[in-house]
């Protein structure tokens, strides 16, 4: 499908029967299932779609096609793109669903087909550095018992040896045997750079990597297999960096969304400052003619975070002054220096427990300027698959949750531990409430149920180059100046630490808990309104 395409399906009432963005589970990688997980609405995956145009359509099992743009989310929803996309949509015969087809616009037009023989395609295509998607079918290998225990590279070469019960992709065979061809020369060209110890000395870059859009991926190591910080690429563990069913590899869907040819850098979430973490930086490979410049490919490096922090301080230190003094450096106590990336997320930082740490949390008061300014832009995301942990005193409330007749009841008395709880916080009557709110909280349980969340997300704006700012604080000035690191998706913040600005508090990307009201009518859309702890909004509905 494309880059960031998926295929979808719902039935007659707008429920999904599959997307991409359909959340069963109540964690990842449980096997336990959501209890309303087969009644989630088209319209809260395809949110963006204002007036219902989509769902009602397909709902109508009609036959056509609608644009809009979106925000998609990525990297575990901490990361957003804006992409415009292109629906397809039609009914299915003989059932009550409808199937539907997303295409971002700028992907999925274009395909590359060469003029190579199947002898060589073949030969290349078992070089051992080449690896085809997991969970693509470039042939039917389910059909019959005979073919079960075949590799697709195997169903392949027992296809051209003509197999007369096997059926395969025969346009995206060509395809994948043109990549396989094209991307040939890599394996020599990267042998050579592991040959030369002095290119990687240090063995700071661990892993070059390599993927097409026909699912063909190149992995070369720079080091031994047990040598290797993150060991994704290998095992697969980790779907972001793999390709999958349902969507390309993250580090390809990101560099496509990049100016031609520059790098983007990321810092995979989850591996924090620990000597585990690695950078991964990727660049998307454009096929440039005087009409388009379709994406080919993508290519990038997996390096040790340390031996990237390393560099980047080095850098930080050269000075075009003739004595290769710097007049202030990052090494300067009254001043911080910050790396961090297109989405506000801190990749290098002096204080090393701020590595992955959204900037807004560590600098507040700048990145709310920075906001302000129109360098970052705030996007607001919404889950309506969220879940919350609810606090229940007795295991008795979890089943009057459960029973229509107690709704409201169980509702207020959920409402009033709240408040309890809210009083407490803010330091209000707590000498009359706090043994009561420990004891409760003690003996209590929390229990998981179906919520719907806001959070903000941020990009950064391509155009600005370089900023440079005030902020006014309670007796001081507070000076920043951020700039952009060329062919990157990096920037560079230096901070004035001589003026505290902590009164501003942090900026987070933190989700609120909304409430909905219905609005009146037949349609299903709903008016968020935020639930925060100084006001409320209580709406019950009754059957």
């Amino acid at each position: 499908m494309g880059i960031h395409g998926y295929a979808f399906a719902i039935t007659n009432n707008g429920y999904i029967l599959t997307h991409p963005d359909l959340q069963p589970l109540y964690e990842e990688g449980k096997k336990r299932r959501k209890s309303s997980y087969s009644s989630v609405d088209l319209s809260e995956v395809e949110w963006e779609d204002k007036e219902d145009e989509l769902r009602n359509a397909m709902v109508n099992r009609q036959t056509g096609s609608f644009s809009m743009k979106v925000k998609k989310t990525v990297d575990k929803g901490k990361r957003v793109l804006v992409l415009h996309n292109d629906y397809y949509y039609t009914d299915i015969n003989g059932t009550p669903f409808s199937l539907g087809v997303a295409l971002s616009r700028g992907h999925g037009k274009y395909f590359f087909r060469g003029n190579i023989s199947v002898e060589e395609g073949l030969h290349d295509l078992e070089h051992p550095d080449v690896v085809l998607a997991n969970e693509w079918t470039y042939c039917n290998t389910d059909e019959h018992p005979e073919h079960n225990y075949l590799s697709q590279i195997d169903a392949i070469k027992l296809y051209f040896n003509g197999e007369p019960h096997l059926k395969c992709d025969k346009d995206l065979i060509q395809e994948v045997l043109f990549d396989a061809v094209v991307t040939a020369p890599l394996e020599a060209y990267w042998t050579s750079l592991a040959l030369n110890k002095s290119e990687n000395s240090d063995k700071g870059v661990e892993i070059a990597y390599l993927g097409t859009r026909t699912g063909l991926s190149r992995i070369n190591l720079f080091v031994m297999p047990d040598q290797l910080t993150n060991q994704d690429f290998l095992t697969g563990e980790d779907k972001e960096v793999v390709f999958s069913a349902d969507h390309f590899p993250l580090w390809y869907k990101r560099a496509a969304e990049q100016v031609p040819g520059t790098f983007i850098y990321s810092l995979p979430f989850g591996s924090g400052s620990e000597n585990k973490s690695v950078v991964l930086a990727s660049s998307a490979i454009h096929l440039l003619d005087e009409r388009e410049s379709p994406i080919a490919a993508a290519v990038g490096i997996q390096m040790k975070l340390e031996f990237f922090q390393r560099k980047f301080w080095t850098a930080s230190r050269q000075c075009a002054a003739l004595d290769g003094k710097c007049s202030i450096s990052c090494d300067n106590d009254e001043i911080s220096c910050y790396l961090i990336d297109n989405n506000g997320f801190i990749i290098v930082a002096e204080d090393l427990s701020l590595t992955g740490v959204f900037f807004g949390e560590a600098e507040g008061a700048v990145m709310s300027k920075l906001v302000s300014m129109g360098s970052f832009k705030k996007v607001n995301l919404y889950d309506y698959q969220a879940i919350c942990r609810v606090y229940s005193q007795t295991s008795d409330t979890a089943h009057t949750l459960l029973h229509p007749y107690f709704a409201l009841f169980a509702a207020v008395r959920w409402l009033l531990t709240e408040f309890v709880i809210f009083l407490v916080e803010f330091n209000l009557y707590s000498w009359w409430y706090s043994d009561l709110t420990i004891k409760a909280q003690r003996g209590g349980k929390t229990m998981l149920v179906p919520c719907d969340k806001e959070y903000p997300g941020f990009v950064s704006e391509r155009t600005i180059k370089e900023t440079v700012g005030n902020i006014d604080c309670e007796s001081c000035v507070k000076s920043f100046v951020i700039q952009q690191i060329p062919s990157s998706n990096l920037f560079m913040v230096v901070i004035d630490n001589t003026c505290d600005c902590s009164d501003f508090g942090p900026v987070t990307m933190d989700p609120v808990e909304i409430i909905f009201k219905r609005i009146e009518g037949d349609q299903t859309r709903a008016t968020p309104f935020i639930m925060r702890k100084t006001q409320w909004s209580v709406v019950v509905l009754w059957a």
